[in-house]
């Protein structure tokens, strides 16, 4: 099988030669280590390597500082703290708002402004053709509406002031259609999948209610969902942490696959999800970044591979359970996960 074969087979849950894998998002800080490991001198060379099957698309956005799309509302409270280094919990524009009429006092952004379709077009042309290619979108409509506010104020603005979270949080979404739109519209038939999504778990379980869920977040993820959907596009859909609960609403919302699989988190570990969701969803992740890539050795890594490639001889793409390879997780142990794919 090729690669883009592989991976569709994966995502439907056919018969595949080897389940398909995906290397995540490296940080620039880790790359490195991971060009000196498999003696290679660029990311596509890596990529190579590894034998990898997702090449992900970064969508152009250019707005500085950052310069991306997952950072594109500056909702820092000015003199408290840059938006390059704020957190969700950190004090948002929002933050003492209950009064939905106030919601233009915020400087919205326009994607328009910061999109070019001719570099959307060249970001897709520019992968390499012979691999899935997936659109990393993020489309965070509940994160940043959590940063809007600050994330203990945005629940408590969810429970109180319930139309202020709900305007906030439906101008987020408008704004990531509309970029998508752009994005997808430039894209064509040339993408296979997008990457969106929210972090909706904490290491034990839920941070907020399904039925909050259901009220204020899922209208948005459905849109998302049936967007991509709309150009043929598969959806992965990420959520960091304990969400075992609410998969069967993703899965109702439409997603194709669910990701990271947060291996230590309650209730995620990949033998539980097979017993539960088996030729319901497809996942993708299982080899756990908290612990076993941080501070296992390859012997152990390798393990665990065999065993998730025996749990799932498909409807698993096999990846770190987290998108995000960081400086401290070891470049030998992220070759035994690949050569124990192979």
């Amino acid at each position: 099988m090729d690669r883009k074969e592989r991976f569709y087979a994966t995502i439907e849950r056919k018969p595949v030669d080897r389940p398909a894998s995906w290397l995540g998002l490296p940080v620039p800080q880790a790359m490195p280590g991971l060009y000196r490991q498999f003696r290679v001198n660029t990311y596509d060379e890596l990529k190579e390597k590894i034998g990898d099957d997702i090449y992900p698309v970064d969508v152009p956005f250019n707005c500085p500082p950052m310069n991306h799309i997952a950072c594109a509302f500056d909702f820092a409270q000015k003199g408290v703290s840059s938006n390059e280094e704020r957190t969700l919990t950190a004090p948002g524009f929002f933050e003492n708002f209950t009064d939905p009429t106030r919601i233009d006092e915020f400087l919205w952004p326009s994607p328009e402004k910061f999109m070019s379709t001719v570099e959307c077009k060249m970001a897709v042309e520019n992968a390499p053709e012979d691999y899935a290619l997936m659109g990393i979108l993020w489309s965070a409509h509940f994160q940043d509406a959590c940063a809007a506010f600050g994330m203990e104020n945005a629940m408590m603005t969810m429970l109180m002031a319930p139309d202020m979270f709900d305007i906030v949080i439906d101008k987020v979404l408008d704004f990531y259609l509309k970029a998508n739109e752009i994005f997808y519209e430039a894209a064509g038939n040339k993408l296979d999948a997008v990457l969106i999504g929210n972090d909706w778990g904490s290491q034990s379980g839920l941070m907020l209610s399904p039925e909050l869920l259901h009220k204020h977040v899922y209208r948005g993820t459905r849109k998302l969902i049936e967007q991509a959907h709309s150009y043929g596009y598969k959806v992965i859909h990420h959520s960091c942490g304990s969400i075992a609960e609410i998969i069967p609403d993703l899965v109702d919302l439409g997603a194709d696959a669910i990701h990271p699989i947060q291996a230590l988190a309650a209730g995620m570990s990949a033998k539980e999800l097979k017993e539960k969701f088996d030729g319901k969803v497809s996942f993708c992740g299982g080899v756990d970044a908290q612990e076993l890539l941080v501070n296992g050795n390859p012997e152990e890594v390798s393990k665990k591979v065999m065993e998730l490639k025996e749990l799932f001889p498909t409807g698993l793409i096999i990846s770190p359970s987290h998108e995000a390879i960081l400086p401290d997780i070891s470049p030998e142990n992220v070759e035994a996960l690949f050569n124990s794919i192979l």
